[in-house]
């Protein structure tokens, strides 16, 4: 037997088993299949216009043909043509609202769209036709994490910490939610279940460096924000937390040497210039030099003048100022 037909008995046989659609008109349903397996063969041959093209034709004879929308999704999907693509789906979702297939691609359309709140919608449906489905779970609450819904996003990613209590993402992702809930000690502690699995990564180890940070725990932030410069030596962010750290310890030569270094790989890192500035004007208020305190005054100038809308900019314009006079 031919691929062809290969492929039209599977489909042919798939419809008839499962009765997924009313079928309103043999020959019209049979015309549809035979142009969807059309489509079929022209994707693998890589010719995805032509295959667009049957499928369009395949929707024109059979408006009720959910597989035919659905190709289309995965089509437009891989072609990066994301408004087609969530149309396609949403009407094979429509056609079909028993397909988690279509209910998860949908979302995950949206979520590439960067459209959280329809993807929240179409990936609360994947949940409920499949509830332990842990890709589901996962991508909802990171959709309602960006929409900051930050106790749905718990609910759903507690769902998917049962399904698969071993995946770093997920403990990222939990650690990021209560981030952003400002329960730092339960975000402490979820950055550190993803890091036991990667203990390398370099993300996790920033976010749980910086979780330490708002739980007043100085010396281990330090050590990992020293540690990400080992892998990524032009993390300038890094060094600029190093500085930051070493300011709260009191060792001002070694937060002014981090910060020279965080503005040296990032000219534009204004909180390396804000730091730094804090560091000249410590230095110079400790030794009375009149040159470092007007360093400071310039780091400050410079910080401004590269984020010009920064937070607490009130408070370093009254410094410059203070210090100015």
């Amino acid at each position: 037997m031919s691929k062809r037909r290969d492929v039209q008995s599977v489909i042919l046989a798939t419809m008839v088993g499962l009765a997924l659609l009313p079928v309103w008109g043999c020959a019209n349903r049979q015309q549809a299949v035979a142009l969807y397996v059309d489509a079929v063969e022209l994707r693998e041959l890589n010719n995805n216009d032509k295959a667009i093209d049957k499928l369009n034709q395949a929707t024109k004879v059979d408006g009720r043909f959910s597989l035919a929308q659905s190709l289309l999704g995965e089509i437009y999907e891989q072609k990066q043509e994301y408004k087609k693509s969530a149309a396609a789906y949403g009407a094979a979702t429509r056609l079909n609202p028993w397909s988690f297939r279509d209910y998860f691609s949908l979302g995950r359309v949206y979520q590439t769209m960067k459209e959280f709140t329809l993807a929240v919608k179409a990936y609360r449906r994947a949940c409920e036709l499949k509830p332990s489905n842990f890709e589901a779970n996962l991508k909802t609450a990171q959709c309602l994490y960006e929409v900051n819904d930050y106790s749905q996003a718990i609910v759903y990613g507690k769902r998917a910490e049962k399904i698969d209590a071993n995946a770093e993402e997920l403990h990222q992702l939990l650690g990021n939610i209560y981030d952003s809930q400002k329960d730092y000690e339960q975000a402490v502690r979820s950055y550190k279940r993803a890091l036991e699995m990667d203990s390398s990564n370099p993300g996790v180890m920033m976010s749980l460096a910086v979780a330490y940070l708002r739980t007043k725990r100085v010396e281990p932030a330090k050590e990992l924000f020293t540690a990400v410069t080992q892998i990524q030596p032009a993390n300038s962010s890094a060094y600029q937390y190093i500085g930051y750290c070493y300011l709260q310890l009191n060792d001002v030569n070694q937060a002014i040497d981090n910060y020279r270094q965080a503005i040296k790989i990032n000219s534009y890192d204004w909180e390396a210039y804000r730091g730094l500035g804090v560091a000249y004007m410590t230095k110079a208020n400790a030794e009375n030099d009149a040159e470092l305190k007007a360093q400071a005054v310039e780091l400050w100038r410079q910080s401004l003048s590269v984020k010009p809308d920064q937070p607490r900019r009130d408070r370093l314009i009254k410094l410059i100022e203070k210090y100015s006079k």
